[in-house]
């Protein structure tokens, strides 16, 4: 990997650490999940990166892919709370999450944490991603919980949040062979529910697809504005602003040009826990840019 290339990933790393720390702090009942999500976006700019996705903050049996709506006014409750953070700088990405646990859960939080750990262990050249799916589920399995087998890690590439390889987090027959400069997020999902996430009807979370002729003049004023704030990267419904959006949105979604990305959700009364770090494979091992400690 180029070394100036490798300096940016780190970067973004060393900004998501800081602002992670500091907005896991911030999580207690009572406090504005908005408020939260503001902060973390709005530090990493002043960290000089820019948010990678907007942030998540998904709750006890919510999985992924939740952020606040526009003027959201919810506040945290006694839950299971995920807090998953994309940094980028110049397109080089950072993704992380860390589980604060406001419920009395700790040994869920630790299976995902635990499972982290176990495959960020094996990442060498060479390795087999199935090798990590299946170190990921012997781990949390041994905590008595159910790795969500439909969720996995991923690649990360230069303005791609979400590319090859996937990382399993369950055993798999068949995996990918991992290179030296590969990078990526490795994410375990723990439960006590079946181990199965499915599409909640919220979404909140979009991303520009494709580029295709829109008649409406709304959605073609949208469309612009997604284009030139960010890119190909997930972006949130309350960071866009003009005349009549969800009608946009709805053009652009049914155009083909976005991709939405729904909340995933556990079966009712289950509860997740998610840990995740960005890791690039070097010739001896692998570096963490996101070290959770």
């Amino acid at each position: 990997m180029d070394a100036e290339v490798l300096e940016k990933y780190k970067k973004a790393g060393e900004i998501l650490v800081q602002v992670r720390g500091e907005a896991s702090s911030m999580i207690d009942v009572g406090v504005s999940i908005l408020e939260v999500a503001n902060f973390v976006e709005e530090t990493t700019r002043d960290l000089g990166g820019e948010p990678a996705f907007p942030c998540n903050i998904s709750r006890d049996r919510v999985a992924a892919h939740d952020t606040p709506r526009p003027q959201d006014d919810s506040v945290f409750g006694e839950e299971m709370v995920k807090l998953d953070i994309g940094v980028h700088v110049d397109g080089y990405i950072a993704d992380s999450a860390v589980t604060v646990d406001l419920g009395g859960h700790p040994d869920l939080v630790e299976a995902s944490r635990a499972g982290l750990a176990a495959a960020i262990e094996l990442v060498e050249p060479g390795v087999s991603t199935a090798d990590l799916g299946a170190a990921i589920e012997d781990v949390i399995k041994g905590y008595g919980y159910n790795s969500v087998a439909n969720l996995t890690g991923h690649g990360l590439g230069r303005y791609q949040a979400h590319g090859e390889p996937s990382v399993p987090n369950r055993k798999v027959e068949k995996g990918v062979l991992l290179s030296a400069g590969d990078v990526i997020a490795i994410e375990p999902f723990a439960t006590d529910g079946v181990g199965r996430i499915s599409e909640a009807p919220q979404t909140e979370i979009f991303s520009f697809v494709a580029k295709r002729p829109v008649r409406s003049p709304p959605a073609r004023a949208l469309l612009k504005q997604i284009q030139e704030s960010y890119s190909t990267l997930p972006f949130a419904r309350r960071w866009l602003s003009g005349e009549r959006i969800d009608y946009a949105l709805n053009q652009l979604l049914r155009a083909g040009i976005l991709h939405r990305y729904p909340l995933l959700w556990e079966a009712e009364a289950a509860l997740v826990s998610q840990a995740e770090d960005t890791v690039i494979v070097v010739e001896n091992g692998c570096e963490v840019t996101t070290e959770t400690g």
